[in-house]
């Protein structure tokens, strides 16, 4: 029986197949940041028109923050499930805390740098400033940040090399 990757591979043209299998982790990556994508505006929209009305960025933070431990489960499970050890939680959440800086800068630099806020300019207007800025431009450079910064520090080995280094270093030497 094929697996869901399978049926889905079937469904990709021809040509766009090999490029697909060689770079499975980083599409794996994407779906994974698509779904994250979607949870933090989630999160960020029931925030902002919740308890955090007046705190945008708040709302942004947090809806991040929570998005990052959906992420760290996603992508240890399946995007980088054949590299790298349990042992990278903690960098991965600190590439993540950064990340989270990043993902808030543009949003920061519009709303306080450029004053594309109420009063400064119509709700409407920095409702789009916020959304373009924060949840678009934001989640763009924090997704290459974190991709480059995953492959980089935390799921630097693969689990097979781990192992045969394991076992290479184990045997006794006669």
């Amino acid at each position: 029986m094929p697996s869901p990757t399978q049926k889905a591979l079937a469904k990709v043209p021809g040509p766009l197949r090999p490029f697909l299998v060689q770079h499975r982790s980083l599409v794996k990556f994407l779906l994974v940041g698509g779904t994250c994508f979607l949870l933090t505006m989630a999160i960020n929209y029931a925030l902002r028109f919740t308890v955090c009305e007046s705190k945008p960025l708040v709302a942004l933070t947090v809806a991040n923050a929570i998005a990052t431990v959906a992420s760290y489960l996603l992508n240890r499970q399946w995007s980088f499930r054949s590299e790298g050890s349990h042992k990278e939680a903690i960098p991965f959440f600190v590439v993540s805390a950064l990340a989270v800086g990043v993902n808030d800068l543009p949003m920061a630099v519009s709303r306080y740098l450029f004053n594309l806020r109420t009063p400064h300019v119509s709700h409407f207007t920095g409702e789009v400033s916020d959304f373009l800025s924060g949840m678009i431009i934001g989640t763009l450079v924090a997704m290459a940040f974190r991709y480059w910064a995953m492959k980089r520090f935390v799921f630097t080995t693969t689990r097979g090399s781990e192992v045969s280094e394991s076992a290479e270093t184990s045997t006794p030497v006669h």
